[in-house]
């Protein structure tokens, strides 16, 4: 399989990277990078139910909340974050952050990220129930308000 150069898609203030895409892996699975800029906080807390996923850090921290856990990522460190578990991740710090995701199986690709930038290029403050049809669409399950 050729190695194409990856897609960046901007998501707010994320920018996602896909470097294998889950139609380019037969659904086995995606890989994508983020960027997270210093002080941000995405995306709303979620879980999966079909898939697991894991993340390495590059650069920076940042931090995970894990079923309830908050998880520092550092560059070098790798988090699993197992399916139907809630979880959501913000970069409270003042430098720039970058980690790694996998999903497995690759069931998640970059449709969903592209659906959720087109909710969040609208004007006004975002539509929490457009977001959320097309979390569900791609097999992800907003968490309930806390």
């Amino acid at each position: 399989m050729p190695n194409t150069a990856a897609e960046t898609i901007q998501v707010g203030a994320l920018t996602v990277r896909f470097h294998v895409d889950a139609d380019e892996s037969g659904g086995s699975v995606s890989i994508f990078e983020c960027d997270v800029p210093a002080a941000a906080r995405m995306p709303a807390p979620h879980s999966h139910d079909a898939f697991d996923e894991t993340v390495f850090g590059l650069d920076g921290v940042i931090t995970f909340t894990l079923g309830g856990e908050r998880i520092d990522l550092s560059p070098g460190e790798a988090l699993f974050i197992p399916r139907r578990v809630i979880h959501g991740f913000n970069n409270g710090g003042d430098v720039d952050a970058r980690f790694l995701a996998v999903i497995s199986p690759g069931s998640l690709g970059s449709g969903y990220f592209r659906d959720i930038a087109d909710v969040l290029a609208g004007d006004g403050p975002p539509d929490v129930e457009k977001i959320g049809e097309v979390m569900r669409r791609h097999g992800l399950t907003p968490a309930p308000p806390a």
